[in-house]
């Protein structure tokens, strides 16, 4: 039965509960299903995906062992917390809404933006290789300045430097 004592999970209730791997797994497997799912099942999907086989190859000893720490450890935990409701009687369980406050200690997927390490890649690159054909071709790159080229290399990489700070600070 989950705690009517509190509204929210502390961060350190929170830590400690995703802690445990197979306790991520549960909450992860939870997420992926719209209906409660019997112990019998999360046991052989937690016991295949920790021996990284397929639930049909599972032993039974790999199977019992996993049901046996989640039905004497873990599924208790996550229902006292309130991140779960299990019903003993019919041996089956569900996420609680209360899950979505482990959102805010989760890290943010990713999201697409600017690949920074090859922005300065990129210019290091081209940096080089016209360092590198001004050294051997001094004939055909005469015109440039090999100061300048340093200049503009090293303002590319400030500019490139300053954009990504920005980035990260959100402005």
């Amino acid at each position: 039965m989950s705690r009517p004592d509190h509204d929210t999970l502390s961060q350190g209730e929170v830590y400690d509960l995703l802690s445990n791997a197979r306790r991520r797994y549960v909450i992860s497997y939870l997420r992926d299903r719209d209906e409660p799912v019997e112990l019998t099942d999360l046991s052989r999907a937690v016991a295949a995906w920790e021996n990284d086989t397929s639930v049909e190859e599972l032993s039974d000893q790999q199977t019992k062992r996993v049901y046996v720490s989640l039905y004497q450890t873990h599924v208790p935990k996550l229902d006292d917390s309130g991140l779960v409701d299990y019903d003993q009687e019919s041996g089956e369980i569900r996420l609680t809404s209360s899950v979505n406050e482990l959102d805010t200690y989760l890290p943010a997927e990713e999201e697409a933006g600017v690949p920074w390490q090859l922005v300065y890649m990129a210019i290091a690159v081209v940096g080089l290789a016209l360092y590198g054909a001004a050294a051997l071709f001094p004939a055909a790159f005469g015109w440039l300045s090999l100061t300048l080229l340093g200049s503009v290399v090293m303002a590319a990489f400030a500019v490139v430097a300053a954009a990504h700070y920005l980035s990260a600070r959100g402005t």
